[in-house]
């Protein structure tokens, strides 16, 4: 066996997006693409001669032919070890999980997320730092300038390892170690939940169903739900990851997750439903005939905390996304403690929690997590709500109506127009931006909007400045208009609006949130001209 510097040519489009590089299978299946992109993260993390690296994904197509040409990379490179999972099998929050736990220099995870997958499918790979969490984007434009001026790539000349069974083999001078994916990140589930109320919960004849997608979580909810808690077999549905995710769209959501939705809307329906993505590290949570906006989840999850027995001594603060609603920051408020507004991408949660300023973070993306790991968690979302329901023992509709009774009800929902061509998505951004001055101070209807803005992020760690985070649109009375361009799709562009309006008023709290937000959709099309400009009539998914 040996090492080879292969030559190669730069590709132009090798920028790393929210979560690392996304884009068609067949486009990583180009010669040299995927290797031209692993050398660019090699080249700029500065490994030490022999780090260890962790190294998994979830499962989509691509996903072992990947894997293996990372590992002969990665012997050529200089590391080590690395740890991977067996199958080619590890969620995103079990990476972080693992690179915390053995301290390794950092991971690569293979992941489009909640892009659908198959050969003509999303295939993604991202970079996490040795906290656990994705790379910062100092280091993801270090990547991005490698790869514009890479010249050659290393490559050890050997034959595939074998990953489906647990144990070591040799890769030149480098061990792989093939790992369980599941038992790092059960323990440490374990650690943090009472599972043993969970257990009588679920004994008692407690109902749950668990929709795991065809996506990589089967396994963990599988052991986790199942056995070690006692859920009857069969409470997780879709459990067995496949290539394609048995032809869904894996974004857990209304519309994707519709085989979810019937059951739990359905005449006999469970007392608690949840649905993962792709790789994990979102959730949805349904009660009977009841959605629970991941907005409320946040706040929710914040406003019990202590009944959780990881999170018993409270928490140090609260982070959301910007286009997050502010339900959050209204428990943050009544708790003394700290909230947050940073940018999407979890990367911004991860400086936070490093420094202790917080422990609960949540984007409305469907994506809620902790300072147990450094990326969004699924599963632990899910486990947090059951320990929730076991401390309290009121059905979910229930708890979320008592807190809007509390709190106040932040009406909230996300217009996702998917697929726009580019150049028309682009123009509709630099519209709202050019119609500053005139939106401002401008009434329509009972809505005085405030201010307007490009949404700015300051880093209080570090000190970094992220600027052009999404189209801010703010009314007098509080209530937000957001429009975003997404950087997790891979044809077109993807625009979302935001809306919210906060109702203290709870004999108003039984609106259907399309109804109370009724008006700020319009004014948000009306301001937008997104109509016009696309040529879209109605958005591709309403959450």
């Amino acid at each position: 066996m040996g090492i080879r510097s292969i030559s190669t040519q730069p590709f132009s489009d090798q920028k790393p997006g929210t979560s690392g590089l996304r884009k068609k299978v067949s486009v990583f299946q180009e010669p040299r693409y995927l290797e031209n992109f692993v050398q660019s993260i090699f080249d700029s993390i500065a490994a030490p001669q022999g780090a260890t690296l962790v190294l998994g994904g979830d499962g989509r197509y691509y996903n072992r032919e990947a894997i293996q040409i990372i590992l002969k990379m990665a012997a050529a490179n200089g590391f080590g070890k690395v740890l991977v999972g067996r199958g080619g099998i590890l969620s995103t929050p079990a990476a972080s999980c693992v690179i915390r736990k053995y301290q390794t220099f950092g991971g690569i995870i293979l992941s489009a997320s909640h892009n659908p997958g198959g050969p003509d499918g999303d295939f993604g790979i991202k970079y996490n730092s040795s906290n656990g969490g994705p790379a910062t984007e100092t280091v993801t434009e270090a990547i991005f300038a490698k790869s514009k001026a890479i010249q050659a790539y290393r490559m050890l000349d050997a034959g595939d390892v074998p990953l489906d069974a647990l144990g070591e083999s040799t890769l030149g001078d480098m061990t792989v170690q093939v790992i369980d994916p599941v038992t790092d990140y059960a323990e440490l589930m374990q650690s943090l939940f009472d599972f043993s109320a969970i257990h009588n919960l679920l004994a008692g004849g407690f109902r749950i169903k668990f929709d795991a997608m065809h996506a990589v979580n089967g396994p963990y909810a599988k052991e986790i739900l199942e056995h070690r808690l006692g859920a009857p077999a069969g409470s997780v549905i879709n459990g067995l990851p496949l290539p394609d995710f048995g032809g869904g769209h894996p974004d857990p959501n209304l519309t994707y997750a519709h085989e979810l939705v019937e059951i739990m809307y359905g005449t006999d329906a469970p007392d608690f439903g949840a649905a993962s993505d792709g790789d994990g590290d979102r959730n949805m949570i349904l009660g009977q005939r009841f959605f629970v906006t991941p907005s409320d989840s946040l706040a929710l999850l914040a406003a019990n905390a202590t009944l959780v027995p990881g999170y018993k001594n409270g928490l140090a603060g609260i982070a959301r996304s910007m286009p997050t609603s502010a339900a959050a920051d209204r428990v943050a408020q009544a708790l003394n403690i700290p909230c947050y507004e940073t940018p999407t991408g979890w990367k911004f949660f991860g400086n936070l929690m490093d420094a202790g300023k917080v422990t609960l973070c949540g984007e409305e993306s469907f994506g809620t997590g902790s300072n147990h790991v450094r990326e969004k968690d699924g599963l632990w979302a899910v486990l947090f709500w059951l320990n929730i329901l076991a401390a309290r023992r009121h059905p979910v509709e229930s708890i979320v109506r008592e807190h809007w009774t509390r709190f106040g009800r932040n009406f909230y929902s996300r217009y996702d127009y998917e697929g726009l061509p580019t150049e028309a998505a682009q123009g509709v951004m630099q519209h709202l931006k050019d119609s500053f001055a005139t939106l401002t101070g401008a009434q329509f209807g009972k809505y005085a909007v405030k201010l307007c803005d490009d949404f700015s992020y300051t880093d209080p760690v570090d000190g970094s400045v992220s600027n052009g985070q999404g189209v801010r649109i703010i009314f007098t009375d509080g209530s937000r208009i957001i429009f975003r361009l997404s950087g997790t799709g891979t044809e077109g562009a993807t625009l979302r609006i935001y809306l919210e309006a906060f109702e203290a008023d709870t004999a108003r709290h039984q609106l259907d949130a399309q109804v109370a937000l009724a008006e700020l959709i319009q004014i948000a099309l009306q301001i937008s001209e997104l109509k016009q400009r696309t040529g879209r009539n109605q958005p591709t998914v309403i959450t």
